[in-house]
């Protein structure tokens, strides 16, 4: 399992994301407009100072109304995946197809509270599935427990031949992670970010999914 590392609560603080950039195996780049969650982060303008140091690959989490103009902001940043909500659509194929079309890896998310069969249709067009294990937009809230939907989607990928992506946000500590084992990649955010060593964490994160 690789870990994510999501910088919400350093996103003003160029040196501590080059730590944690030092201390994880990608970037979780959490965009939010304030529409779609209640608050927005930074501007993308003064995040680009902060990010352009950053040198593992980037997955951009856009929790967003308009998702195409922030695809269209984003593609700056050069990243590896972008990941938009199917709740903030009614048509995931045409953003599917958009995404792609920039040469840039596709994954959709879904809440906790969304009706998990209506990600089905679009598991053999995308590259990542992003489960929520918390409501979307603030950091540090407590683990949903989300095992069921990693189960279904394991199952699903494996009896399909399937090589999508499957990755958790939310919630993510030493204890947690241990119900995530069949997931792909695990977002840790203030587990990390709040502590005096983020390297240490993310090791603990690793070895707590490798025992």
């Amino acid at each position: 399992m690789k870990i994510a590392g999501s910088f919400l609560t350093i996103q003003k603080y160029k040196e501590k994301i080059n730590d944690l950039n030092n201390a994880i195996d990608q970037i979780h780049f959490d965009i939010m407009d304030g529409k779609f969650t209640e608050k927005p982060t930074l501007p993308l303008e003064i995040m680009e100072e902060n990010l352009k140091d950053i040198n593992k690959p980037i997955d951009v989490h856009l929790m967003v109304i308009d998702i195409k103009r922030y695809v269209n902001k984003v593609l700056k940043f050069k990243p590896a995946y972008i990941t938009f909500h199917i709740e903030a659509t009614d048509d995931p194929g045409y953003f599917i197809n958009y995404i792609k079309s920039k040469g840039i890896k596709v994954g959709i998310a879904i809440n906790p509270e969304t009706d998990f069969d209506e990600i089905y249709p679009y598991l053999d067009d995308i590259d990542l599935v992003l489960i929520m294990s918390v409501h979307p937009g603030k950091s540090g809230q407590l683990f949903i427990d989300v095992t069921d939907r990693i189960d279904k989607l394991y199952e699903f990928r494996r009896r399909n031949g399937l090589s999508y992506i499957i990755e958790i946000d939310g919630g993510i500590n030493d204890e947690t992670i241990k119900k995530i084992k069949k997931a792909d990649i695990a977002v840790a955010g203030s587990y990390i970010t709040k502590s005096d060593n983020y390297q240490e964490k993310a090791n603990i994160l690793r070895s707590e999914v490798n025992e």
